[in-house]
């Protein structure tokens, strides 16, 4: 789903852009709400692990593979707001350093692969969280529905994005019906992988995914005739610890890079598919960055492809964490910063 250079004109890239730096200082004016003790240390971390996982290209059809998009998980784990930069950082990542995704189409792909899978997969997952049981299973259960869904709707994205800015005359309804069948697949495997990872977190800390506060119905007792909340026992420092959490993510994420990577399929994913059948990569141009080191997910001059794909994953996944980590830093220093009373002089 990564839309290169050339594929878009100029005047819908730009109108794009604006969409996307909107969106973005949307984001990080409610990511403020959403990054505490819990969130902010683990924000980060998503991002590396989506940048990790979406090398992890699988098959789909013949000829063809699929990779995690990451709104739904991150929407789910870290909050919808949070979410859409998360993804932003690892399309930031990719576009930069490994010339994935073109430079002046990065607001479509912010548009399309961070906010609208995040919206629509945040919203589909609230609307069912509120209609199932609540138990844990509820919880996995509408992350696989979100993530399922949330795959051919930015395939539709990109198709109305396409239908009033591509730049070669081809049929949109034959693009839209190759677009949304195959990301239909894909949102399987988005679905399988997101609701895996929201299912094993939740398994272990429930507290620690945004998408399962309020899980629990708070116990209440009748006083003076009125039913009022039990205070909440403060959780043991072990529980309340993220270290291991992290820890566990981090490596996870390094090994999936590093390792797992290389079994990748090296089939097209959807968009090089449809774009190669259909015509519309036929102005595909240089991307900007295609004499980096690590272009391609390899390093350069490391001849050796497992060796240069690892090495290219672990630098991927570090380079994230750290850009990601940083960018929450700041803004969950802004909330605190907000938040604190001034004090008055007497």
């Amino acid at each position: 789903m990564h839309v290169p250079d050339g594929f878009i004109d100029a005047p819908i890239s730009a109108a794009t852009g604006v969409v996307a730096a909107a969106a973005v200082a949307v984001s990080l004016r409610g990511a403020r709400r959403e990054l505490d003790e819990r969130t902010a240390p683990l924000a980060g971390l998503v991002a590396a692990f989506i940048f990790a996982v979406q090398m992890l290209n699988f098959p789909v059809a013949a000829g063809t593979s699929g990779h995690l998009l990451g709104g739904a998980l991150a929407a789910i784990l870290v909050g919808p707001y949070t979410g859409v930069l998360c993804v932003s950082v690892v399309l930031l990542m990719q576009g930069i350093l490994f010339a994935d995704g073109g430079l002046t189409a990065l607001g479509v792909n912010i548009t399309d692969m961070a906010v609208v899978t995040t919206v629509v997969a945040y919203a589909v997952f609230r609307g069912l969280v509120k209609m199932l049981p609540r138990r844990r299973g509820s919880i996995t259960a509408a992350s696989f529905v979100a993530a399922v869904l949330s795959v051919p709707a930015a395939a539709v994205a990109f198709t109305l994005i396409y239908a009033v800015g591509g730049t070669t005359d081809v049929s949109i309804g034959k693009v839209a019906t190759a677009m949304i069948g195959v990301h239909v697949l894909i949102g399987i495997g988005e679905a399988a992988i997101t609701a895996l990872t929201v299912g094993a977190v939740v398994a272990v800390r429930p507290d620690l995914v945004y998408g399962a506060r309020g899980l629990r119905q708070k116990l209440k007792l009748r006083v003076d005739g009125q039913l009022v909340d039990v205070p909440a026992e403060p959780a043991p420092a072990a529980a309340r610890s993220h270290r291991k959490v992290w820890i566990t993510g981090l490596v996870t994420s390094l090994v999936l890079a590093g390792f797992v990577s290389f079994y990748a399929s090296a089939d097209p994913d959807g968009l090089e598919k449809v774009a190669a059948d259909k015509g519309i990569d036929a102005r595909t141009e240089k991307h900007a960055t295609a004499d980096s080191p690590l272009a391609d997910y390899g390093v350069k001059d490391v001849e050796d492809a497992r060796l240069s794909g690892g090495l290219a994953g672990v630098i991927g996944v570090g380079v994230t964490v750290v850009a990601g980590s940083t960018v929450f830093w700041v803004v969950r220093r802004r909330r605190t910063a907000d938040t604190t009373p001034v004090g008055t002089g007497v």
